[in-house]
């Protein structure tokens, strides 16, 4: 008698958990080790390749030891103020979103969110990222921790063609490492994340303006895994 061949859905459910143990592994990895490239540097480089400009993707790594305080309060007062009060998920950012009644995707992206989303997961705007992304940054956040989270994130998200990470937008903007941003110039590099191939620090919009000025009047007092360690000294300049 021939043996039986395994249910499709059996196959599927194997291949389901498989998919989970690898993609924890790499939680665990990235834990310790800094991501090499992401899913959105490859895109981008492809796309360039596509085009015809062969665009190189630069990225280089800094400790969060480095980045000023004010600079990281900036950053996260405009990307995620409630950062150090949640689990990975804003539970009031997306009932706010589920009470609007506007049906394009939007919003309630939280920090932790938005660093499974650049190093695991496509860009683009639907329900179906959203959803897988919140799952994740669920377990991603608690493997990784608050402090381990932010530095990843400042170190991968996009900040201009060709241009991921704060260090490589400090320099590529204000030709200086990100270790010298004064606050203004952190408001000014938060200000265009919803949009950073086609926005600029140096040249900014009316909506644009408006962002920064915000970030400006929210930074100070806002709460990030370094304004919570005693040992961490640094003199500012607001610029």
């Amino acid at each position: 008698m021939k043996a039986r061949r395994p249910k499709r859905s059996h196959i599927l459910k194997r291949l389901a958990v498989w998919l989970c143990g690898m993609w924890l592994l790499c939680v665990v990895l990235v834990r310790f080790f800094n991501p090499p490239f992401t899913p959105l540097v490859a895109l981008r480089y492809v796309q360039s390749v596509w085009n015809g400009s062969d665009r190189p993707q630069i990225q280089s790594w800094i400790p969060l030891s480095r980045i000023p305080i004010p600079a990281q309060q900036a950053i996260v007062a405009a990307e995620d103020a409630r950062f150090m009060e949640h689990w990975g998920i804003d539970l009031g950012a997306i009932g706010e979103v589920l009470d609007d009644e506007s049906s394009r995707p939007r919003g309630a992206s939280t920090i932790t969110m938005q660093t499974v989303k650049n190093v695991f997961l496509w860009p683009g705007r639907s329900y179906l990222r959203k959803v897988i992304e919140a799952g994740m940054a669920l377990i991603a956040g608690m493997m990784w921790g608050k402090r381990r989270t932010l530095e990843i994130y400042l170190n991968v998200v996009e900040w201009g063609d060709g241009i991921y990470g704060i260090e490589e937008a400090s320099k590529a903007y204000f030709h200086h490492s990100a270790s010298a941003l004064t606050v203004t110039e952190a408001a000014a590099l938060a200000s265009i994340l919803p949009n950073p191939r086609q926005l600029s620090p140096q040249r900014m919009s009316h909506a644009t303006r408006k962002r920064f000025e915000r970030v400006m009047r929210e930074w100070e007092g806002t709460r990030t895994p370094t304004t919570l360690l005693g040992n961490f000294k640094v003199s500012m300049k607001r610029g």
